[in-house]
């Protein structure tokens, strides 16, 4: 079993916000294949499919961002997951608006939601995909919580088109190959 997590913030008012990358990408996935988060349990909207003949959870946690790992951990503990089979998919700072980054592990950087579930899962080492958001020289916690300009809009969604074949080949593919397919 595969956990797919994308990270947000819950209410009408963060979407299109730079911090719900995440919760962008699942949307895209749900979309494209006609399913719908139709589960709740543990503070966080799912809805599990097939995938390659593996059973995949889609997840999106329902407590704030900062909160995401209380979430992430009580499905792993559920359902039994091994970390191993988890892929989150985050905004990132670092990388610029219309770009990605697939990765193994790492530091949580300035990110208040990988800290979280840093915390929670007792590791760095889980799989990521990092959607860029660029940086600013504004507040932080404004620009994260800010919503996307039309034409960072229409770059955060080429990238996001592309999550559902990202998320199929995690099913199906080393993670070692995955990330040298899209990197």
């Amino acid at each position: 079993m595969k956990l797919i997590v994308g990270l947000g913030n819950k209410g009408t008012e963060y979407k299109r916000t730079r911090h719900n990358a995440g919760f962008m990408a699942i949307d895209e996935y749900l979309k494209k294949y006609n399913l719908e988060l139709n589960k709740s349990k543990f503070d966080g909207l799912y809805c599990e499919t097939i995938i390659n003949g593996e059973k995949v959870i889609l997840l999106e946690p329902q407590k704030y961002m900062n909160l995401s790992g209380e979430v992430i951990i009580k499905y792993i503990n559920y359902f039994k997951i091994d970390i191993n089979d988890i892929l989150i998919i985050h905004d990132d700072m670092d990388l610029e608006v219309g770009t990605f980054k697939i990765r193994y592990k790492g530091g949580p950087g300035g990110h208040n939601g990988l800290k979280n579930i840093e915390a929670n899962l007792k590791t760095k080492e889980y799989k990521r995909i990092k959607i860029g958001i660029s940086k600013n020289n504004i507040n932080m916690v404004d620009y994260v919580l800010g919503k996307f300009s039309d034409e960072e809009l229409e770059k955060i969604n080429k990238v996001v088109k592309i999550m559902p074949d990202i998320i199929n080949d995690f099913v199906t593919l080393s993670f070692e190959n995955l990330m040298n397919k899209y990197n």
